[in-house]
């Protein structure tokens, strides 16, 4: 379901996991949205003290989908290329394109996805830190994560060329 504005609407009278599901589905379409038109200088351009681009928070929300939704529930990791626990994750490197960058959070929503519908919001796993987490937490942490970037890409992309909105216009 789609509002006059083009995003995914979080059902009204939905289940726990599909609404939860769907309003983290609607936070990583904003993600993507906020790199259309841009060219590769305008994506990678640090825009912070920090150093934070676009593209460096893509990849940074690739390595946490990859982390809490499978790492922690057991399932299949693909290899990275970076260590997300030295800051890699938060930058896109002179080596790597947009398009392999865009490719692993797609690859990595998708694995994501897998685990969401396959376990049920009870089912318990282990984080990287050691904690017990429910799949119902990671959803509400994931949902927390992506739409906390979302809004820093906001922000980032205003400054880059003053396109604005949360969510791709209708």
């Amino acid at each position: 379901m789609t509002t006059n504005r083009g995003a995914l609407e979080v059902p009204y009278t939905g289940g726990e996991k599909e609404s939860l599901h769907a309003s983290l589905q609607r936070h990583r379409d904003a993600v993507l949205w906020k790199l259309e038109g841009l060219d590769d200088e305008q994506l990678r351009r640090p825009m912070t003290p920090s150093g934070t681009s676009l593209l460096g928070l893509v990849k940074h929300l690739a390595s946490v989908e990859y982390g809490w939704f499978c790492s922690t529930f057991g399932r299949a990791v693909e290899p990275f290329w970076f260590d997300p626990f030295a800051g890699e994750d938060m930058s896109a490197g002179q080596g790597e394109t947009t398009a392999q960058i865009v490719d692993f959070y797609a690859r990595a929503r998708t694995a994501a996805d897998r685990t969401i519908t396959e376990l049920s919001p009870d089912e318990l796993g282990k984080s990287w830190d050691g904690k017990t987490v429910s799949l119902r937490w990671v959803l509400i942490r994931m949902v927390e994560e992506t739409a906390r970037h979302a809004g820093h890409m906001d922000i980032v992309r205003e400054l880059i060329d003053g396109r604005e909105g949360d969510h791709r216009p209708g």
